[in-house]
């Protein structure tokens, strides 16, 4: 039996300006969220430097993903904080290379650690294309579960999906 993958969420940092341009431009990302146009490095920085690293401040958290060689995976996001709620969205992407080797799994398990025991969130969610297979499978073994479907909620420039919105209650 192998042993679990390990990561660390960390802050950003300016040395992440490539990781992050690569993934807001990566355009196959864009139909699986609400990003569709591309960021430039001056945007990306002038966000990196007056972001707070403040939750209740910026109303989100962008956090970088890490292995155990202290190599960077991908970025876990908290947003659309609602401090009287106690609830967040969360995003979570791996660079490709680095997809179906555990990471995901490993950093849900952190951010959900995070959001409970240092923000006391009550829950956490994601909006899902029903087209995204992958995540819609690992949300539900990290035990969200699928409480309502929002009808033609994502358009890709060609056509309208529908999406899952995916909970799950820490406490």
């Amino acid at each position: 039996m192998t042993e679990p993958v390990k990561v660390t969420l960390r802050a950003m940092e300016p040395e992440d300006l490539d990781l992050l341009y690569r993934i807001e431009n990566d355009r196959e990302l864009w139909s699986l969220g609400s990003t569709n146009v591309p960021y430039s490095r001056y945007a990306l920085h002038d966000y990196m430097a007056n972001s707070t690293g403040d939750i209740y401040t910026d109303k989100q958290v962008r956090l970088i993903i890490e292995n155990e060689d202290h190599d960077t995976v991908g970025i876990a996001d908290l947003t659309n904080f609602d401090p009287k709620h106690l609830r967040a969205e969360i995003g979570l992407v791996i660079e490709k290379p680095m997809r179906r080797q555990g990471y995901a799994t490993a950093a849900l398990v952190q951010l959900h650690d995070y959001a409970l025991h240092t923000l006391h969130l009550h829950q956490v969610f994601a909006i899902v294309s029903i087209d995204n297979i992958a995540t819609i499978s690992l949300l539900a073994l990290q035990g969200y579960e699928e409480t309502a479907r929002l009808r033609q909620w994502i358009y890709d420039g060609a056509d309208y999906h529908d999406a899952l919105l995916m909970q799950r209650l820490l406490l």
